[in-house]
């Protein structure tokens, strides 16, 4: 199969009467939409191949921006600016012009990248594949995958598959700059506070989806998952003070989605955490480690973006729009009261602390990761009034902290384990993960007498108890 990247130029300044189209150079925002495709093009491999960029200064100026911002080549390696080619006649405008071009390349390119313009690109993107978008924004790119035939023997709706990918998919920074804008919730009532941030929420859920696929910044992952997590855990602290019908089978759909995304998400973390902190590990071992992290977050990536392209899981957020947006769910919102939820948070303050006092030495992780989820459940709940209950949502950041280090410290243990576990007859990386994994047992440990030396929750929370 033969490989075609379509790339439109970054965001250009607007031309004036002493600047001619062609001498445009990029605007601040195309340089950061440049930077960010750098790397998913790398990630993608859009690189590897023949690179071909216009010759205008805007289409020059998006390949060094991007060549700034990848690694160092290898020795026996040419820098990516030194091995484009620039091509006059693909400062072109017109979808006919670039497909003599590309018809004109030799049997023995395979795969090209084409840095030009528009709308030349999409025309020639929507010829050989009619499923392609009605738009390309600017530093956005077409993946079109062609037959193995020669370049002369293109023909209309040849390509065998299509992907799209923008620099707001590419990077979460770029995305934030026009996601949607978070609700002023400052003096919105208790009800009208629940509907503002559930359906915030949910569009959050569904502009993320598409970085979440991309798979290249990391971000996109945690801000869905949060937005994900919060949605459910909002609703089940509504549902701890008031009867809602239909409401916990509808959480439990969010529950299941959330933790679709666990095993991704460690590994993400994980990963970061290698970048900042090189594993104790010979360079051998460290190397292999890392190769066997990334299959597996690849795998992970793969059965999420598989999750998320079957229909069931978009109609499931369908429905859960429509019931939080329904007339019903607002009605029975009406019954929510500051004295009721105080209620429930003095009832599960308590279940807490005995829950706390139970920890020991002794003890499991699974009894620090019950506390965990307790903990985040209080906070929920205490968000849905934070007027009145600020003193306990203060109280709680430390704790919650601590609490997810644990459990980050324990999930990277059993990823350790399963990469011993897979690396048969290998005593000498065993020895060394053993070593690593007592170092980690160590600060686990730590984590666990610090979380223990913590005061009970109710001594720290007089105002929700007066109230």
């Amino acid at each position: 199969m033969r490989r075609l990247v379509l790339m439109r130029h970054a965001k250009a300044k607007r031309g004036g009467k002493n600047m001619s189209d062609r001498d445009r150079p990029l605007s601040k925002r195309g340089r950061r939409q440049a930077a960010a495709m750098a790397r998913a093009m790398r990630h993608g491999k859009d690189l590897a191949g023949e690179v071909h960029v216009s010759g205008a200064r805007r289409a020059r100026e998006t390949l060094d921006e991007m060549a700034r911002h990848l690694p160092q080549p290898a020795l026996n390696e040419r820098a990516l600016s030194e091995r484009a080619v620039k091509d006059e006649a693909l400062y072109t405008f017109d979808a006919d012009a670039l497909l003599a071009w590309l018809r004109g390349l030799p049997d023995t390119t395979e795969s090209v990248l084409v840095i030009g313009h528009n709308p030349a690109l999409l025309a020639l993107g929507r010829w050989l594949c009619p499923a392609a978008p009605d738009a390309l924004s600017t530093g956005s790119v077409l993946r079109l995958t062609l037959p193995d035939t020669p370049w002369p023997s293109l023909t209309a709706d040849s390509a065998v598959a299509m992907e799209r990918l923008s620099p707001e998919q590419a990077s979460h920074a770029l995305f934030a700059r026009r996601a949607p804008a978070a609700p002023r919730l400052g003096k919105r009532g208790t009800r009208r506070r629940i509907l503002a941030m559930l359906a915030h929420q949910y569009r959050g859920v569904r502009a993320l989806e598409p970085g979440v696929v991309a798979g290249v910044d990391a971000e996109f992952l945690h801000q869905y998952r949060v937005n994900l997590r919060r949605s459910r855990a909002i609703g089940e602290a509504v549902r701890a003070t008031i009867r809602v019908p239909g409401l916990k089978k509808r959480l439990a759909r969010l529950k299941a989605h959330a933790r679709a995304t666990s095993d991704l998400r460690d590994l993400d973390v994980f990963l970061a955490s290698l970048a900042e902190t090189p594993a104790p590990l010979t360079t051998r071992s460290r190397q292999a480690l890392t190769r066997w992290l990334l299959a597996r977050r690849q795998e992970a990536h793969a059965a999420l973006c598989r999750r998320l392209a079957r229909p069931d899981y978009g109609e499931a957020l369908e429905d859960w729009r429509r019931f939080i947006a329904s007339r019903a769910f607002r009605q029975a919102l009406a019954a929510i009261s500051h004295r009721r939820i105080a209620s429930v948070l003095i009832e599960r303050l308590d279940r807490h602390d005995r829950a706390h006092a139970g920890l020991s030495p002794q003890r499991d992780d699974a009894a620090f990761h019950d506390l965990r989820k307790a903990v985040k459940r209080l906070r929920y709940l205490a968000e849905l009034d934070p007027k009145r209950h600020r003193e306990l949502l203060s109280g709680l950041k430390r704790r919650q902290r601590l609490l997810g280090d644990l459990q980050d410290l324990c999930t990277r243990q059993a990823w350790i384990a399963a990469f011993v576990a897979s690396a048969r007859h290998a005593p000498r990386r065993e020895r060394e993960c053993d070593a690593w994994q007592a170092a980690l047992e160590q600060a686990k440990q730590a984590l666990r007498a610090e979380i223990m030396a913590l005061p009970p929750l109710a001594e720290s929370c007089r105002t929700t108890r007066a109230r």
